[in-house]
Formats: structure tokens, sequence, C-alpha cells
């Protein structure tokens, strides 16, 4: 399909909405509130600050950690722009991407730390606090990857087909002689019988 900016930018907009009210919520009921668990131990929802990027990484360093979310959102911005035609999973991966890196880029900029208050744990081991944004990136970085494996694929496998065309083409165009062969009494392809028959025919 041609690319659709109304797409683009309507889900990008969605989540970092979504980002935005998750994260003004998880501030304002789990801040110095003890951790709510939605499924056991295995789902919790706790209030962190993260001055690193996604999932804590490179947390604590002195480096404007912002420059990676714009890069990512030019980074989008531009492939989109080179391809006038997109898969609807291209669509969607290039969305998520731009929505989640925007909405960890507003905390950025006007707190210097991004909200995380997502917390997954397993027989005593626990991932990462994350948030909407990081699970939006996640999952657009995966999209697009899967995308572009199965468009790739689609079109070795077109590839056969397309060159063999001009041969088959090429076959079609033979003379065909059989006509002649009729003629000049040498029948079909089964001509001895045919032949044998007429013969048989005459006086």
């Amino acid at each position: 399909m041609r690319r659709s900016p109304a797409l683009l930018f309507g889900v990008a907009a969605f989540v970092v909405l979504l980002d935005q009210w998750t994260k003004r919520l998880a501030t304002e009921h789990l801040a110095y509130a003890p951790p709510v668990r939605l499924v056991g131990d295995l789902v919790q929802l706790t209030y962190t600050r993260n001055s690193g990027i996604a999932f804590g990484l490179l947390a604590g360093r002195n480096f404007p950690l912002y420059v990676f979310s714009i890069v990512a959102a030019v980074a989008v911005l531009v492939l989109f722009a080179r391809h006038p035609r997109l898969s609807v999973g291209r669509h969607l991966s290039l969305a998520l991407i731009l929505g989640g890196a925007i909405g960890n880029l507003i905390d950025r900029v006007t707190a210097g730390e991004v909200v995380d208050f997502i917390l997954l744990a397993w027989q005593g081991h626990e991932f990462p606090v994350f948030n909407v944004a990081d699970i939006a990136v996640t999952c657009g970085v995966c999209l697009f990857a899967l995308a572009w494996s199965q468009e790739h694929d689609h079109h070795e496998q077109l590839a056969p087909a397309g060159d063999a065309g001009p041969s088959a083409g090429a076959e079609s165009h033979e003379p065909d002689d059989r006509p002649e062969r009729a003629a000049a009494g040498g029948g079909t392809e089964g001509g001895p019988l045919a032949g044998e028959g007429a013969d048989r025919a005459q006086p």
C-alpha cells in the first residue's frame, strides 16, 4: 500500500497519549506506595524513575540520553520518506517506534528522567522496570524485523517464476511443423499408426 502519514502519525500519537497517561497515573497512585500485584509476583506495578534509556540501560551515565530518542524518531521519519510504498506491518512498526521514542523523549526533556512502573518477575528473577513507551519501541523493532523478513522471502519466491517467464514465452513462438508433417503423410506424433490406417483404406 502507499505510505499513509495519517496511519503513521495517528498510531504514534495514540502511543504517546497512552504512555503519558499511564505515567501520570503511576506518578499519582504508585509513588511512595508499595507495589501493586496484578498477577501474583509475575506482573507488578511499582514506581521508579529511570535516568537511562529503555529498561534502565545506561542509567547514571553523564550523557544526554535524549539524543537516542531523537535519533530513533529521525530514523523513522527518514525511512518513511524514502519508501513511497509500505506494507501495513511496516507502517505499524515505524509508528510504534516513533510513538515510543517521543513518549520517553518528553520525559527526558521535561524532567530529565523517565517514569517506569511495570515490573516482571519470575522465580526470584526480576526484569528491569519499564513503561508503555518501552513496550511500543520493542514491539515496533520486532514487527519491523518480521515484516522485512517476510517481504524478503516473498520477493525471493517470486524471482524464479519471473525468470522462467521469458523462456516459456520463447518456447511458445517456436514454429509448429506438425501441419506440414500431417500433409506429407507423416501424421501426428503418433504418425505411423495413422499412416498405416490410411494405406489400408485404399483399394
